[in-house]
């Protein structure tokens, strides 16, 4: 990030910060661009609002007023509650930094409140967020392999409307060359078999192609950076890095996925016993629930 219009002693310690967020908090690359580009909007803001140049000094005396003018005028273009608050999270990361290293002290920024996010009942992900939420994913990893890895287990979660848990249960072995459907264990070591489509048998071909280590028949298909089966909350951290970058709500989920599936399905015609079968439901009354 330029920061243009900062003064040279606020500069300085927004390196530092970026420094600290990434060498000391181990933020991702995503996470610590995303904390930038908030900042940058409020000191660009700050600039406009009182026409100077904002330094350490000046950042040290800004209060609710600012705060709140500040996320009105992002409100008024348009910016929904998430991402207001998501924008809240970044600035405020940074003023703790400069509070914890003795540089700077501000009070007005903890005691500024959120904005409220609108409560929203369980909604299907869109296909077009579906397809960004999967190009994001590849394009934005650290590393090319763990890029395919999610892709692939996304879009498994989303194709065959697996479970997490199903997902990482799978082995090798499990998805041959040849294969058009997989057999999943789910709750209660119930058996469903579940057709596997093209583009997940791709993005899954693809992972294994990329993979740092050979994988081999009976070791498990999503493995992470020590060579073990990948745990669920590597997944879920990085789906709240995607949606926190592309300011989509909290419900986006590995589960959302799943719920995706149905509510598609169901839309294009399918029909709801079928949908059941696939999901591994034991009550039609859980399925309808999710679509």
């Amino acid at each position: 990030m330029e920061y243009l219009n900062t003064m040279p002693d606020l500069l300085e310690s927004l390196k530092k910060w970026n420094l600290f967020i990434k060498q000391e908090k181990n933020l991702s690359d995503n996470t610590i661009r995303a904390y930038n580009i908030d900042m940058e909007n409020f000191l660009s803001f700050y600039n406009d609002f009182h026409n100077k140049k904002p330094c350490i000094e000046s950042l040290s005396k800004v209060d609710l007023t600012d705060f709140r003018s500040w996320l009105s005028e992002k409100a008024m273009h348009g910016v929904l509650p998430d991402s207001r608050a998501r924008s809240i999270a970044g600035v405020r990361n940074f003023f703790h930094y400069m509070d914890k290293s003795g540089v700077m002290h501000n009070a007005s920024i903890d005691v500024l409140s959120s904005p409220k996010k609108a409560k929203r009942l369980p909604r299907p992900i869109d296909k077009s967020a579906v397809l960004e939420i999967l190009k994001f994913t590849e394009e934005n990893a650290k590393e090319d392999w763990i890029g395919k890895r999610d892709k692939a287990l996304f879009t498994l979660l989303y194709a065959c409307g697996l479970r997490i848990s199903e997902a990482l249960n799978l082995n090798i072995g499990d998805i041959t060359e040849d294969s058009e459907s997989i057999v999943i264990t789910g709750k209660g070591n119930k058996q469903r078999i579940v057709p596997l489509l093209k583009l997940a048998k791709e993005n899954i071909d693809k992972y294994i192609k990329s993979c740092p280590v050979e994988l081999q028949k009976g070791q498990p298909l999503f493995i992470g950076k020590q060579g073990k089966r990948l745990n669920a909350g590597v997944a879920e951290r990085t789906l709240r890095e995607i949606r926190y970058m592309l300011g989509l709500p909290d419900s986006l989920t590995p589960h959302a996925f799943r719920h995706s599936f149905a509510s598609h399905i169901l839309s294009d015609g399918g029909d709801l016993r079928s949908i059941q079968d696939m999901l591994g439901h034991s009550s039609l009354q859980t399925t309808q629930k999710y679509t």
